[in-house]
């Protein structure tokens, strides 16, 4: 039988699931090695599913980062939890990622509800174990245990890339023989408009701090390169109120020059080439609600 061909190439796909906040993208961005997914410390900043890809000389991983699983208040939160759960059932590994610091919470059982019947593999992954005592490590995973039948525990430090390899390797084991999907050097199959209007979003929501909430998507209107190789972008900031726009603009324009200079320099590294940045606020109001919108502002769930 095939299986048992220790040389055949394994590929698959893994979703990370969990609560907004417990280090799926630091996750992401530790195993592929490039900033790809954005991080911030306020919840729910992963809307669409963001692909990281993990290659080696005998297997590939594509990793799917849903957004946050939680009790959705509007539309928007609504598409983000069927978007998370329905990823669920597409692949051969679901990650459960939580927080060992946080403990568990009410989040966590509404996300293991989720597993019931579903029959891909679960892997617990108990992140953030810098932050804690080993002794407190084992009552958390009995606890978790209650919930699911996980089919591995690991538990991990995905900001310091503690057991981040144990854990690839544990996934590789569960993956079919298949072909490799990806080239090895590319990292995300997201077109490089999306990253960057995500890199944007992300100093913006790094910069404003509680005064923007999530009520702020990017877009970018074009993207080209220059004869001299410069890649020209002009992008907008959709915010759903005036005083919004205020605070994302700054006093005499400075918070949004200090957005545009960060986000260049991320930009910049990932494109590899010079990159004029022009950014536009708009206000939209109440956007989040408007489904047409939505769908203009690229949230499609197929």
């Amino acid at each position: 039988m095939s299986a048992h061909n220790k040389n055949a190439f394994k590929s698959g796909f893994a979703a990370m699931i969990g609560r907004p906040n417990v280090g799926k993208s630091t996750l992401l961005n530790q195993i592929v090695g490039q900033k790809i997914a954005i991080m911030s410390d306020k919840p729910q900043t992963t809307r669409n599913k963001i692909q990281g890809v993990y290659t080696t000389d005998d297997s590939q991983i594509v990793f799917l980062d849903t957004p946050g699983i939680h009790k959705a208040k509007h539309k928007l939160g609504d598409f983000m939890v069927q978007v998370a759960t329905g990823t669920l059932k597409e692949v051969d590994v679901a990650l459960f990622l939580v927080d060992a610091e946080e403990g568990m919470g009410g989040g966590d059982r509404f996300i293991a509800e989720q597993f019931a019947g579903l029959k891909t593999p679960v892997f617990l992954v108990i992140n953030k174990i810098d932050k804690v005592h080993p002794d407190q490590l084992l009552p958390l995973i009995d606890s978790y245990k209650e919930l699911h039948d996980f089919a591995e525990v690991v538990p991990v430090s995905a900001l310091q890339g503690n057991n981040v390899n144990t854990l690839l390797q544990q996934i590789t084991r569960y993956l079919p023989e298949g072909p490799q999907y990806y080239p090895s050097d590319q990292v995300t199959d997201y077109p490089e408009q999306f990253i960057c209007a995500e890199l944007i979003r992300e100093k913006i929501l790094q910069l404003t701090r509680e005064e923007v909430p999530h009520s702020i998507a990017v877009t970018i209107e074009d993207m080209k390169v220059e004869d001299n190789g410069v890649v020209h972008i002009s992008a907008v900031i959709f915010v759903e109120r005036d005083s919004q726009k205020a605070i994302v603009i700054g006093k005499r324009g400075a918070l949004l020059k200090e957005v545009g200079k960060q986000a260049r320099g991320d930009i910049e590294a990932l494109l590899g080439s010079k990159t004029f940045l022009e950014l536009w606020v708009k206000v939209k109001k109440d956007w989040r609600n408007e489904m047409r919108v939505l769908k203009e502002l690229g949230f499609r769930h197929d």
